[in-house]
């Protein structure tokens, strides 16, 4: 049976409120809770296993299967279906025309321990990124090249964030995430086999071609820095991509992207 649902019409409610505090990181590590929107982005979450513990409605929207099922979904799994205005929405995701649904999940595991490095041939890995646009763009190319997830080293922006979260395109929920600081992913990476492969211009040799090698951490370093020397010179393979016009760097997601895909040729190959 559908258990009656609250329904919240007042800017000062409590739940708003709390809602809305989780557009900070501050927040979101209290609560351990992060907000996701749209209708999509929650259809993956469901399909991949992620149920949100409250899915929060527009009052007035249009019917739709996939939003009848995940609201099913969440009743099922004994969390919560809240009703409000499209302006209360819009105040809780901070949109100014919010999507008609946004949902409450828990935090994910986000250890280095809680990784198979065996469920897949690539992972990708970024140090230092600070761009959440960035990271959620490295989200969704580990979905497409069928990597195993996102490694995060040092300070990166929260992958947990709204932003990172709406850039990553559902990617979030298909891929794993972890984050350590560098001396603990490089203890956990040479404890098994791994090869940890940098775009570089120290040492490098041509990214085509070069011999990559399954598991393979392919690694990008911070938007305007880049990776520190001792990374680099810890890495077991260091490559370059050709620039032939007049900037001398790409986007680090976009790097990301050119490479990732290199490695799967050659793994697939």
């Amino acid at each position: 049976m559908t258990r009656e649902r609250r329904v919240i019409t007042g800017f000062s409610n409590p739940t708003v409120k709390a809602l809305r505090a989780l557009r900070e990181k501050k927040h979101r590590k209290a609560a351990g809770k992060f907000l996701a929107e749209g209708l999509r982005l929650l259809t993956d979450a469901r399909e991949c296993g992620h149920v949100p513990e409250m899915l929060v409605l527009a009052d007035r929207r249009d019917p739709h299967p996939l939003l009848t099922r995940l609201e099913e979904a969440v009743e099922a799994n004994g969390g919560e279906v809240i009703e409000t205005t499209p302006d209360i929405l819009a105040k809780i995701t901070g949109k100014d025309n919010p999507q008609a649904v946004a949902g409450v999940f828990a935090e994910f595991d986000t250890s280095l321990a809680a990784l198979d490095r065996s469920s897949a041939d690539i992972w990708l890995v970024a140090q230092a990124l600070r761009d959440p646009g960035n990271l959620g763009t490295m989200l969704r190319t580990g979905d497409a090249i069928g990597a195993g997830g996102l490694i995060l080293i040092d300070d990166c922006a929260d992958p947990f964030s709204v932003e990172a979260v709406r850039a990553s395109m559902g990617a979030l929920f298909t891929q794993r995430i972890a984050r350590a600081r560098w001396d603990e992913f490089e203890t956990w990476l040479r404890r098994e086999e791994g090869q940890l492969v940098a775009a570089s211009l120290r040492d490098a040799q041509p990214y085509r071609g070069a011999p990559y090698a399954a598991p393979c951490f392919v690694m990008v370093g911070n938007e305007s820095r880049g990776l520190p020397e001792a990374y680099e010179t810890a890495c077991d393979l260091r490559v370059t991509m050709p620039m032939k016009g007049r900037a001398d760097s790409l986007n680090a997601a976009v790097a990301a992207a050119v490479l990732g895909y290199e490695v799967l040729h050659a793994l697939d190959g």
